[in-house]
C-alpha cells in the first residue's frame, strides 16, 4: 500500500455503509480521498473524528450520480483541486423492495441511473484522466452476488436490482477490454447480504434477510484495500464474497 501514499482516491456512495467504510480504511492508508455523495454534510460529519495516517486526508464533495451535470462538476472540482485521480471505486448503488408489477418506470430508471449509468460516467472520466496523466490507475466497481444470482426470498423483492447488477458486471468487463495495455486495472466487488444503511433506506425490514448470515462493510473495505496493494502485475477481475454460511436460493 505504501506506493498509494498521498495518491488520489474519488469514493461514490461515501456517506454510508460500504463507501464510508471503505474512505475510512483508505485514509488510514495514507491515500487522500474525495467522497463524493448527495448528504456532503453527514460525510464530514462521520468523518470528523476519525484520524487521517500520515499523509492521508479527506475532502467531502457532493455528488447525485443521477444527475450527469453534478458529475461533471465534481470531476472539474478534483481536476482543479489535484490535477489527477488514481483510485476510483464506484460504490453508490440503491436498490427497492417494491415488486414489478407495483412499480413504475420512474423506479426503475432510479435503478439504472445510480448503478449502472453513475457508474458508467465516473468511470469514463476518471480512466481519462488516469489515462492522460499515464499514472497507475484502479478502477473498483462494487457490484453484488446478484449480479450473478437471480436469488429470491419468500417476503421480499429485489424488482430489477439483479437487472442493474448483471449490467454493471458486464459493464466491468467491457471496461477492462477497452482499457487492457494501459496502467489501469479494474476490479468487481460483489458481496453477498451485508448490513448497511441502505436496507433500512428501502423498507427491507423482512424476516428473509433479517435472518440471514450478513458481512460487515469492514470486510468488502478490508478487501478493496488487499485488492488495490496486490503489485501491477496481478489484476484481479473479479471478487465474491459471501458471508460464511449464506446459501444460493
Amino acid at each position: 500500500m505504501e506506493r498509494w501514499a498521498g495518491k488520489v482516491a474519488i469514493v461514490t456512495g461515501a456517506s454510508s455503509g460500504i463507501g464510508l467504510a471503505i474512505v475510512k480504511a483508505f485514509v488510514q492508508n495514507e491515500i487522500v480521498v474525495v467522497g463524493f455523495a448527495r448528504r456532503k454534510n453527514k460525510m464530514q460529519s462521520e468523518m470528523q473524528n476519525v484520524k487521517a495516517k500520515g499523509k492521508g486526508k479527506f475532502y467531502a464533495c457532493e455528488c447525485d450520480v443521477t444527475k450527469p451535470e453534478s458529475i461533471e462538476q465534481a470531476f472539474q472540482w478534483v481536476k482543479n483541486t489535484f490535477g489527477i485521480v488514481h483510485i476510483l471505486v464506484n460504490n453508490a448503488g440503491v436498490s427497492t423492495n417494491v415488486k414489478f408489477m407495483d412499480s413504475s418506470r420512474p423506479d426503475w430508471q432510479r435503478l439504472f441511473d445510480v448503478n449502472v449509468l453513475g457508474y458508467i460516467d465516473c468511470t469514463k472520466r476518471a480512466a481519462r484522466m488516469m489515462l492522460d496523466s499515464n499514472v497507475e490507475g484502479y478502477i473498483i466497481n462494487m457490484n453484488s452476488i446478484a449480479g450473478h444470482y437471480l436469488d429470491t426470498f419468500p417476503d421480499c423483492s429485489l424488482n430489477f436490482y439483479p437487472a442493474s447488477k448483471f449490467a454493471s458486471v458486464a459493464a466491468t468487463e467491457i471496461t477492462q477490454k477497452e482499457l487492457h495495455g494501459s496502467k489501469i486495472r479494474v476490479t468487481s466487488i460483489s458481496p453477498g447480504l451485508v448490513s448497511t444503511e441502505i436496507f433500512d433506506a428501502n423498507n427491507f425490514n423482512v424476516k428473509s434477510l433479517m435472518d440471514l448470515p450478513a458481512l460487515e462493510a469492514e470486510d468488502i473495505a478490508n478487501a478493496v484495500i488487499y485488492v488495490i496493494g496486490t503489485p501491477q502485475r496481478v489484476h484481479i477481475t473479479e471478487l465474491i464474497i459471501r458471508p460464511l454460511g449464506e446459501v444460493q436460493y
